[in-house]
């Protein structure tokens, strides 16, 4: 599939495009270093946002546990600074089966939907962490933008539409981080173009994922909610913002 039939739907589903301002500070090779640092964190964030999804929603208490252990090394890399690439190179997460809470057919398939998700972040965040080592680029703590905050501020307060509220915003973000990896690639060098273009099918597939289990959740039509959060995404990344990250808005000179 080609890169625009890709993203198509994409650019239908989300209200703007990235305003050029972003991809001009992006390009910069000193800003380099704060993209990749930032990237690191969203790939494990997301990996994050899927387990207590399934947490909260759909496992069993057992399961809970295991799937709290498979993010235990790349947290204990990230916030304590324990631990290797080596070590996170060799390790496999626990493949025992996870089981649901619940004979519900949304349980399954959130739990089938967001172990997949887990699998393929996880693996990016491990990609990102060797094109830093690669270029010299140290890991070092980051905070985290307004993006993901700002859309969390809507989520409604009680079930279930806090749970159709959250994974419409898992399909935005997601969305968001496909159409900014097309953005970017083609002004980055060969290699980290062919990895940002690598990155556009499972992100893409991420963003229908999200979509589709907000439809199955709610169980009719959503799009009058779909459009609200939509709007408030696109009123972050249109709006001026002082701190440079992936999904920020437009820089501050």
């Amino acid at each position: 599939m080609s890169t625009e039939k890709l993203l198509a739907p994409i650019l239908s589903f989300l209200h703007c495009e990235t305003p050029d301002a972003w991809v001009d500070e992006a390009k910069k090779p000193e800003n380099l270093s704060v993209l990749l640092l930032d990237h690191l964190m969203c790939e494990l964030k997301a990996g994050q946002t899927a387990m207590y999804l399934m947490r909260k929603y759909a496992l069993d208490k057992s399961s809970c546990d295991m799937v709290m252990k498979w993010f235990e090394p790349y947290e204990q890399f990230v916030y304590k600074k324990v631990g290797s690439m080596e070590a996170l190179a060799q390790y496999s997460p626990p493949l025992k089966k996870i089981i649901a809470n619940k004979e519900d057919e949304f349980a399954q398939t959130l739990i089938d939907k967001m172990v997949l998700l887990i699998k393929e972040e996880l693996h990016h965040f491990y990609q990102v962490l060797e094109i830093m080592e690669q270029r010299g680029i140290e890991y070092c703590s980051v905070r985290a933008g307004r993006y993901a905050k700002g859309m969390l501020k809507h989520v409604t307060t009680y079930e279930p539409q806090a749970l159709i509220d959250k994974l419409i915003i898992g399909a935005y973000i997601e969305a968001r981080s496909c159409e900014r990896f097309a953005k970017i690639a083609p002004h980055l060098d060969d290699d980290l173009n062919k990895f940002y273009t690598s990155l556009l099918r499972s992100e893409a597939r991420h963003y229908q994922d999200y979509l589709g289990l907000a439809e199955m959740v709610a169980g009719q039509d959503i799009s009058q909610r779909v459009a609200f959060i939509g709007e408030q995404e696109a009123k972050l990344i249109l709006s001026d913002d002082e701190d440079f990250k992936f999904h920020s808005g437009i820089p501050i000179k």
